[in-house]
């Protein structure tokens, strides 16, 4: 399958293009601009490097979350107006199940618990082992979600994705030797993984079903219902 992959969860843009398996190109940019600035420059030269056009891809897949509000958003309506334009089925993928994918190749044997940071205290957290899922995706705070590690497994854990970042400090106070990291391009959510997810356990979708997954309202809807309230208070 000749796949699109496109990520905009996070700090990190990125864009792959694959061949089942097989990657044709990957980019990954974090820089000044704003990943709407820069997606559709990378999709383009995505393609041109794979040597391939939009029209020949079988699929479009997109993280659709969990992660930053904004940058979910402008990646999944990006695919969806790509995906009305050519055609083509869209495929949404996990960003947490594709962070420990992308720092753990292959699923090897320590558990990964991928992370984001969800600000004030808190992270999306996820906890892996090979392909089997041992916690759901959950917004926690992070002293909550190292303690339900340690119920998991009471061995070493594999931390991933700029949450682990953020509060490395904190964990490594916690856990001590037993918290390990993934460093350098291991530690941030390759597109590559993205498509390799998408064709192992992707559903199809179209365009117009394609949605966005968050873990707790946007702040503009959780603002929304406050102005309401209080117009009705």
């Amino acid at each position: 399958m000749k796949l699109l992959a496109v990520d905009t969860s996070g700090p990190v843009c990125g864009v792959a293009v694959m061949d089942g398996d097989k990657v044709l190109s990957e980019m990954i940019s974090q820089n000044r601009y704003t990943h709407s600035a820069s997606l559709m420059p990378m999709v383009e030269q995505s393609l041109r490097s794979a040597g391939v056009t939009l029209a020949e891809m079988d699929a479009l897949a997109v993280v659709t979350g969990p992660g930053s509000f904004t940058g979910v958003r402008i990646g999944v309506a990006t695919v969806k107006g790509l995906a009305h334009g050519s055609g083509k089925p869209c495929v949404p993928v996990d960003a947490l199940e594709a962070l420990a994918r992308s720092a753990c190749p292959g699923w090897g044997e320590i558990p990964v618990c991928p992370m984001q940071d969800a600000r004030a205290g808190q992270v999306y957290a996820a906890a892996f082992r090979k392909d089997e899922r041992l916690m759901d995706n959950a917004p926690l705070k992070l002293e909550d979600c190292l303690e339900r590690l340690r119920t998991l497994d009471d061995g070493n854990w594999l931390f991933t994705g700029d949450g682990a970042a953020v509060h490395r400090e904190r964990i490594q106070e916690i856990l001590g030797d037993k918290a390990v990291f993934a460093e350098g391009d291991f530690a941030c959510l390759r597109p590559s993984a993205v498509g390799l997810l998408a064709q192992e356990k992707g559903s199809p979708t179209d365009y117009l079903t394609l949605r966005e997954t968050y873990l707790r309202p946007p702040n503009a809807e959780k603002n929304k219902k406050l102005l309401e309230a209080m117009r009705h208070g």
